[in-house]
């Protein structure tokens, strides 16, 4: 599927490119499928300390390719099932890999993020738009409710009610609202630039600390305070006087730059 979604690896950052351009990066099957297996290479890649996620063209992804699914009714009704041993479904799982990875990923939006491409953006760790890039959970004015993953992410962004006006109402909304609200991180006239100033500090942390504080704070209001409390103490067990731990310090006190080993 790499002629829908491009990878590269360089100074342990990994640039993730939607390459549908001409189409807004409108999400078909072929989408679908690339975007998990970018995913699970990711994860199988322990040297990636973050990721940068995108859309080549005019938009970071205008959402589902309604087109393709009039040429296709069959093949995408049943990949809205999934079997009884899995979690999610394919368009599922095409978010929820992006939100499971154990890496920090940082999504850059521009022009049009609607739908299905909002929904990815929200898998992201951060979201960094332009000023005037056009955000909408444009499920509602399709008849439609957003079903991947969304439901189940936007609240803890935006609160409940915001969430749910935005669902409502398919409304658009600007770069500098999204922030203003919280669905967007921050706003930039370049935000890969700033995303890539992001990745590379974070490529500067211990991984290994950076991946335990991922999976503490993405469980932070999906389980009970003592179920937090006790996961917050096994992490911490494992980072203190590990090598990466022992290198930060050492690092610092020496004031150069660490020389950490993957995880």
């Amino acid at each position: 599927m790499s002629h829908r979604v491009h990878t590269e690896v360089k100074d342990r950052i990994a640039y993730v490119t939607m390459t549908r351009g001409e189409k807004y990066n409108g999400l078909d099957l072929d989408m679908f499928h690339a975007l998990i297996d970018a995913a699970r290479g990711l994860r199988r890649d322990r040297d990636v300390r973050a990721v940068i996620l995108r859309g080549d063209g005019p938009a970071f992804s205008a959402g589902l390719d309604f087109k393709s699914v009039g040429k296709q009714p069959t093949k995408f009704l049943l990949n809205l099932f999934r079997w009884p041993w899995q979690e999610a479904n394919l368009f599922q799982r095409a978010c929820w890999e992006w939100r499971t990875l154990p890496v920090p990923v940082i999504a850059v939006l521009h022009g049009k993020c609607y739908g299905g491409g909002l929904q990815l953006a929200l898998a992201a760790d951060f979201r960094f738009a332009t000023p005037d890039c056009e955000l909408s959970i444009m499920e509602a004015k399709w008849g439609l409710i957003p079903d991947m993953t969304g439901t189940q992410l936007l609240p803890d962004l935006i609160g409940r009610d915001k969430a749910k006006e935005l669902t409502f109402t398919g409304r658009i909304v600007t770069g500098r609202e999204a922030v203003d609200i919280g669905l967007a991180t921050r706003v930039a006239d370049d935000p890969r630039a700033e995303a890539l100033a992001m990745a590379r500090e974070i490529a500067q942390r211990s991984p290994d600390a950076v991946r335990a504080a991922k999976r503490l704070l993405d469980l932070a209001g999906r389980a009970d305070l003592a179920t937090g409390f006790a996961a917050e103490l096994a992490e911490i067990g494992r980072l203190i006087s590990s090598p990466n731990q022992v290198e930060a310090v050492a690092a610092r006190l020496e004031q150069r730059e660490p020389r950490f080993v993957d995880p």
